[in-house]
């Protein structure tokens, strides 16, 4: 695949057309609510759908309710060991470099900000890391998992915000195109992957090529079942790295969404670290996995850390070469792993099970006069797989 200015503008005029039409229905007819309320208690595949839900929303729920056909078992199962094995790390670049990511896209960062509003960033954290857990589930596409109907709801969500934004006016689609395009539900994919296995080397994470290709796949599932073009999305590594560089340098830059985004994404994890010692710890990861541009750019603070945590490879070094050497110890440093992220999701959505519903209407206020600033400089770091 070759990505070009010429195609990439293409997919910004793209959305989603069937979630995009049951969308309009449901708030055509007044059954938004009623969808809402009754999609509450459905959260696993295989669930009797409930009496009274909106028959475009039943077709809808059964026309999307198994994963496409085309699916390498083995390569997802090869990407939920990966997933296993690196659960700490993958966590870590997810709230650390994918987030603040999407937060130096300004368009994104304002969406961001309308459709979830400024104070609740638990939120926005838990229903990504509840969504990955979900998806790396052993049962995650069978009977009883619960992936599947919560990327059903999160498609209905994202086409719900197309639909407010369009029909309130509050997005320039001349100049910026279709919100949440296709060419940013790419962009998005790719943060929650390629930029996770580029953050996984820079904390000196060793990984297989088979390991990173397979998380990878599992990504491009999942870009599937949120509705995104299978023809646009890179089909190997190497493409998806020429993309991700060519989105970067299209749409990067400062805002001041973003600043303030990322500083609740800041005081959100300083919360969940115990003590006051280690919060700096928090801007300094940032800076480390994004660099220093873009971290100047969300406003995240210099601290006497930036230089220790760049010791981070060294120290993962020392507890690899444990789990390589040792059973007993590769089984301790897994079992911590996973109950370290556990209790990182525990914290996030205090105890609570987080619901994907359709937004009746948005919760901020978006203006846009024209598309953010082109600044071109993204110098992605190279990832390094052994």
């Amino acid at each position: 695949m070759t990505c070009t200015e010429t195609s990439m503008d293409a997919l910004r005029h793209s959305g989603d057309e069937l979630a995009d039409a049951v969308v309009a229905t449901l708030f055509e007819r007044g059954e938004v609510g009623t969808f809402n309320s009754l999609m509450r208690y459905v959260s696993t595949t295989g669930q009797a759908l409930p009496d009274g839900l909106p028959g475009v929303a039943r077709e809808y729920l059964r026309t999307t309710g198994a994963p496409p056909d085309w699916v390498d078992w083995e390569e997802m199962e090869r990407a939920r060991a990966f997933f296993i094995d690196n659960n700490v790390h993958i966590s870590t670049a997810l709230s650390f470099a994918s987030m603040p990511a999407c937060y130096v896209v300004p368009h994104v960062a304002r969406l961001l900000s309308a459709t979830h509003g400024l104070d609740y960033p638990s939120k926005r954290m838990a229903e990504t890391g509840q969504f990955t857990v979900y998806l790396m589930r052993p049962d995650a596409f069978e009977a009883g998992g619960r992936f599947i109907p919560a990327a059903q709801k999160v498609r209905l969500l994202h086409a719900a915000i197309r639909h407010h934004l369009k029909r309130e006016d509050r997005w320039d689609t001349e100049t910026l195109g279709v919100p949440i395009c296709q060419e940013d539900m790419i962009g998005g994919q790719m943060f929650f992957s390629l930029l996770v296995l580029d953050s996984l080397d820079r904390l000196g994470v060793h990984m297989s090529v088979e390991g990173a290709e397979a998380y990878y796949y599992a990504w491009r599932v999942v870009g599937a079942v949120l509705g995104v073009d299978q023809s646009a999305v890179p089909a190997t590594l190497d493409e998806a790295r020429r993309f991700l560089d060519l989105y970067m340098l299209r749409h990067m830059g400062p805002s001041e969404e973003g600043v303030h985004l990322t500083r609740q994404l800041i005081d959100l994890y300083e919360e969940v670290v115990p003590g006051t010692l280690f919060d700096p710890v928090v801007s300094a990861l940032i800076r480390h996995l994004v660099g220093d541009t873009c971290a100047d750019w969300l406003g995240v603070p210099s601290t006497a850390w930036d230089t220790l945590v760049r010791a981070a490879p060294h120290l993962l070094g020392v507890l690899e070469t444990i789990e390589d050497r040792s059973p007993l110890g590769a089984w301790a440093l897994d079992r911590i792993g996973h109950l370290t992220t556990a209790l990182e999701l525990s914290s996030l959505t205090r105890g609570r099970v987080m619901h994907y519903a359709i937004p009746e209407q948005l919760k901020g206020e978006y203006g846009v006069a024209g598309a953010p600033a082109r600044t071109r400089r993204w110098t992605p770091p190279p990832a390094t797989l052994s």
